[in-house]
């Protein structure tokens, strides 16, 4: 099925509802879209930049535009006009929430594409995996890695990385990969941004703010880099250059009409000036990334890179195989088919997976697993260019959990089972999944 099959039945509805909350927040609130700051506000932002995390504004009146579960809601309900339940005999017996036939690989696939996590191959983040003791693997990964950095090529660098990066490393390089560089030019643009947040006011901005206080700020990893949080949302926030992945994405950039010109294009601007609505969660991704990089024009540009790259494909219908469509699609095949008495019997006391995994995946797993193990899965996301790896280990924790899970006789039980996924090792788990459980 083609992406403008999918996104013409449901992306452009969905995106209304968006603007009709955003705008209905605007008009209960009277709160306008967009204001400049009066200069002595802008004095006092400009003096609390570094420590925007003591500032305590009244937000309760703010609400998440959309969480999760709503986006999911939608998902549920893609259908493709152009195919009939009966034309597909194997997506006929899909059980699963998604009800959108496209093409995801099976275990055997899965197999050759994640090669290099095989039982044999020397991995990061697991102790015995192969005949080399551990630390004679790890010395010689670290000095090939320094290899990799000397030569600055960044081919080399994903590759390298798809069997996890040394710790010390991994900064650098996630940024030869992403072609993230400190030049003087980089820095002055982040510097315009923070000027644009200093002089605008923008409803967006106490959306951010709810979401930092929500999550991060409540997360015993990331509360202590509230204030890099808020920097880096409020510039991405207006980082107009962040619109050109629109031309590779489904979603369509939010417009605004000057007041009093609703629906003349030549008034219209796009809102926020990135095109990107925040929602419940989405500071999430950027929490990760402040235990690597601490300079905030770095991190901001190694996050816009990670956004365009990949965080985007998390909340927009598309039928891309690192979409959210296809990976929940894959989720639930590889529960059905690998794992079948599992998925049954959650069916049938009404705990279908989706509805506990999906909020891992929208999140890239972030603010579940603890920050180690998150980054050597995201080493992965970054080695391998793909989000796949997300709904395999989405699976592979199901299956960690399945003896527990079959005990459960309600959705409750289940989220129970599976509320807490910080003690979890990533790479045994999607390892012991891919090529020892699963025939």
């Amino acid at each position: 099925m083609t992406l403008t099959v999918l996104r013409s039945t449901r992306q452009g509805s969905w995106e209304k509802r968006i603007l009709k909350s955003l705008n209905s927040m605007c008009t209960e609130l009277s709160i306008p879209l967009a204001r400049k700051r009066p200069v002595g506000e802008q004095k006092e932002l400009l003096n609390k930049w570094n420590e925007m995390g003591t500032d305590e504004p009244d937000l309760s009146l703010f609400r998440p535009v959309y969480a999760p579960k709503d986006f999911l809601e939608v998902l549920i309900n893609l259908r493709n006009p152009n195919y009939e339940s009966g034309d597909s005999l194997s997506f006929r017996t899909h059980l699963g929430l998604i009800q959108v036939p496209l093409k995801v690989k099976d275990i055997p696939e899965l197999k050759e594409f994640f090669v290099e996590l095989g039982l044999t191959t020397g991995q990061l983040g697991i102790d015995d995996s192969t005949q080399v003791p551990p630390e004679l693997f790890e010395n010689e990964h670290v000095r090939i890695g320094q290899k990799v950095l000397t030569e600055q090529d960044s081919a080399a660098a994903q590759q390298y990385i798809r069997q996890g990066s040394p710790t010390a490393l991994r900064a650098e390089l996630w940024a030869l990969i992403l072609n993230i560089s400190s030049h003087p030019e980089d820095i002055l643009y982040y510097e315009q941004l923070k000027t644009n947040v200093i002089q605008h006011d923008l409803l967006v901005d106490s959306l951010i703010y709810k979401d930092v206080k929500l999550t991060a700020s409540n997360d015993d990893y990331y509360f202590v880099f509230e204030d890099y949080l808020y920097q880096v949302l409020l510039c991405f926030s207006r980082d107009t250059s962040v619109l050109s992945h629109f031309a590779y994405n489904s979603a369509s950039p939010p417009k605004s009409y000057i007041r009093g010109k609703l629906g003349l294009e030549e008034y219209a601007v796009f809102y926020p000036p990135n095109g990107v609505i925040p929602f419940h969660g989405f500071s999430m991704y950027v929490a990760p990334l402040c235990f690597l990089y601490h300079e905030p024009s770095k991190l901001y540009q190694i996050f816009r890179e990670m956004y365009v790259r990949f965080f985007f494909r998390l909340h927009s219908i598309s039928s891309h195989p690192s979409g959210i469509v296809s990976l929940c699609l894959l989720f639930e095949t590889l529960l059905q088919t690998y794992l079948p008495q599992l998925f049954y019997h959650l069916r049938e006391i009404g705990a279908q997976p989706l509805r506990i995994s999906f909020k891992w995946m929208v999140r890239a797993f972030s603010g579940y697993l603890a920050t180690d193990q998150l980054l050597l899965l995201w080493d992965r996301i970054l080695g391998y260019n793909s989000l796949e790896i997300l709904a395999v280990l989405a699976a592979a924790v199901f299956a960690f959990r399945a003896v527990n899970l079959m005990e459960v006789t309600s959705l409750a039980a289940a989220e129970a089972v599976l509320a807490d996924l910080s003690t979890l090792k990533v790479m045994p788990l999607l390892q012991i999944f891919l090529f020892a459980t699963v025939t």
